[in-house]
């Protein structure tokens, strides 16, 4: 059993529901953290599950004291209801935690940004996720990394539209994207999960971004 441990952010999601299973059965681990807004059902012997409103994180400082922090938190402008709603899931709660981790002494944050992410871009979602990626470089952690997945595929809670006709159509038309288009191909949330823990036990420092190909390649 390892020493570290780790805090997780959006342990319900897509992603980071595949990356508490690994978190809890891999070995680097002796603690895993999750702050979430009602339970999940999992019992663990490794698994700290704190019920939080992430509206006052400051409440639950003395839970970022952890090694590692892994943020898989994100939403919709659907589920949100206004931009100013999401704006505050995706870039206020990760930035807020990622100060506070800092502050008590992490060494590593991990976070799913987006393809294109951007703080000039002319897309409203990519320049969200750019300003977050801005943010988080000026904290001051050891290691930063940074995923930038594409089309992101996997059983999820609700419904996209959207994105179940695209999980429909690129998975078959991989084999066209090659060369500088593979980072378009669409990838499995298993997979960036895997990546997700692999970058933390590499021992990085300092800033590093991943492309989706470059996601796959580490998570398998």
């Amino acid at each position: 059993m390892g020493e570290k441990s780790a805090l997780l952010l959006g342990a319900s999601g897509l992603v980071g529901s595949e990356l508490l299973h690994c978190l809890l059965n891999e070995k680097d681990y002796k603690s895993i953290v999750i702050l979430i807004r009602k339970p999940l059902g999992i019992q663990h012997h490794k698994l700290i599950e704190i019920l939080a409103d992430f509206d006052q994180l400051e409440l639950y400082r003395d839970h970022f004291k952890v090694n590692d922090v892994f943020c898989c938190l994100g939403t919709t402008i659907k589920k949100a209801k206004s931009r100013e709603e999401m704006t505050k899931v995706d870039v206020g709660y990760p930035l807020t935690a990622a100060k506070l981790a800092h502050d008590e002494g992490a060494k590593q944050f991990l976070v799913i940004s987006s393809m294109g992410a951007d703080p000039q871009s002319s897309f409203s979602y990519s320049r969200m996720k750019g300003t977050l990626e801005t943010e988080l470089s000026n904290v001051g952690f050891q290691a930063l990394h940074i995923f930038r997945p594409s089309l992101l595929l996997g059983k999820r809670e609700e419904s996209r539209l959207g994105e179940s006709a695209a999980a429909a159509i690129f998975p078959p038309l991989s084999f066209l994207l090659v060369g500088p288009l593979k980072k378009y191909r669409a990838i499995q949330a298993k997979t960036v999960a895997q990546a997700m823990y692999r970058a933390a036990q590499n021992h990085n420092q300092g800033t590093t971004v991943y492309l989706s190909n470059e996601i796959e390649a580490l998570g398998k």
